[in-house]
């Protein structure tokens, strides 16, 4: 009995140990194995990294200083600096060539690729050096345009002061021709008057009259038309049957006026008063009435310069019937001219009343 229970102890621990064994040994079979192929590994890339890390160094200086000198000059692409990745070294003539990076290949051929390396990075730092010129060259440029703006600035501001001397010279020259002119009309007042004759009346605004009927006068008028009878060959002929045989239209009579009233004034009132036709019409320029035709005899039917015109005590005024103020005793002719006043003695006044 203990014998069996002896060998059954013993396979017990037979078992025990084989499995613990088995077990062991496996984990650490491979553990060991992983071990070395992670020691061969580790060896075989850092062997790959030393064979690299020269050329990947080299290029990543090569391409911060590439970067910067290619900020400077303004970004210009053609410099020929070589991409640093693992694909490959880029080669003088700008073309890529890829480049095994298997550890085996890294391995084999590292020298010569750090000699690859050197011989790149002195041919590309060539290239760069010789694509400074142009990146220091623009910014001069940059500068001489900067400088012909400023100059082209500069001529556009004596342009625009030339403009502007030349604007006030014609300004001037403008005002003094306005000025002479305003010289020549500065004797006459803003209703085209000329100055009145020393001892003759001012003439009176319609406007500023101040007609007071409490206060009456007296006043001579008449209207003739005597010019014409000399002049039939060139009175309208249609207008024979209106025109007086003596060329008398109203003879010389005293009539009534009111304070303030203009030679206007009574014609108007009397002509109606008689029931003699009378036409006219207002002349803002002179500011005053314009006598057209009294008595169906108008302006031109006695040829081109007929008309009538009016005179106060033997003077013919130059300025409009409406601006005329009355006094007590004035003799108020209206006479018709068929020579612009010459023939009536008045030629240097105008028909029809205005100035």
């Amino acid at each position: 009995m203990k014998r069996s229970a002896t060998k059954w102890l013993s396979f017990v621990v037979i078992i025990v140990v084989l499995a613990v064994a088995y077990f062991y040994g496996g984990n650490g079979s491979q553990s060991s194995s992983n071990k070395t192929t992670g020691t061969t590994t580790g060896q075989t890339i850092t062997d790959t990294t030393a064979a690299i890390s020269p050329e990947v160094s080299d290029d990543s200086v090569l391409s911060d200083d590439t970067e910067q000198e290619t900020a400077q000059s303004d970004n210009l692409s053609s410099s020929g600096v070589a991409d640093s990745s693992s694909e490959g070294v880029t080669a003088q003539d700008g073309s890529e060539e890829k480049t095994d990076t298997s550890p085996d290949a890294a391995v084999e051929k590292g020298t010569d690729k750090a000699a690859a390396t050197q011989e790149t990075k002195g041919e590309t730092v060539q290239q760069t050096a010789g694509t400074k010129t142009p990146a220091t060259s623009k910014p001069q440029s940059a500068s001489a345009q900067g400088t012909s703006t400023a100059a082209n600035s500069s001529d556009k501001d004596k342009s625009s002061t030339s403009s502007q001397a030349a604007t006030t010279d014609k300004g001037t020259d403008s005002q003094a021709s306005n000025s002479s002119t305003e010289n020549k009309d500065t004797d006459k007042d803003k209703y085209q008057t000329e100055p009145v004759p020393a001892g003759k009346p001012e003439p009176v605004e319609p406007q500023n009259a101040d007609v007071d009927k409490k206060k009456s006068y007296t006043v001579t008028l008449s209207v003739m038309c005597k010019t014409i009878l000399d002049h039939l060959d060139q009175f309208n002929k249609d207008k024979l049957e209106v025109l007086p045989d003596d060329g008398v239209i109203f003879p010389a009579t005293q009539v009534t006026f009111y304070e303030g009233e203009s030679v206007f004034d009574v014609l108007h009132r009397e002509m109606k008063k008689h029931k003699i036709h009378m036409e006219f019409e207002m002349t803002p320029l002179y500011n005053s009435n314009y006598i057209e035709g009294i008595n169906n005899i108008y302006e031109f039917d006695c040829g081109e310069l007929s008309g009538w015109m009016y005179r106060v005590n033997e003077w013919f005024p130059n300025y409009g019937a409406s601006r005329y103020q009355l006094k007590d005793g004035d003799v108020i002719e209206w006479l018709y001219t068929c020579d612009l006043g010459r023939d009536i003695g008045g030629g240097q006044s105008s028909a029809g009343g205005d100035e």
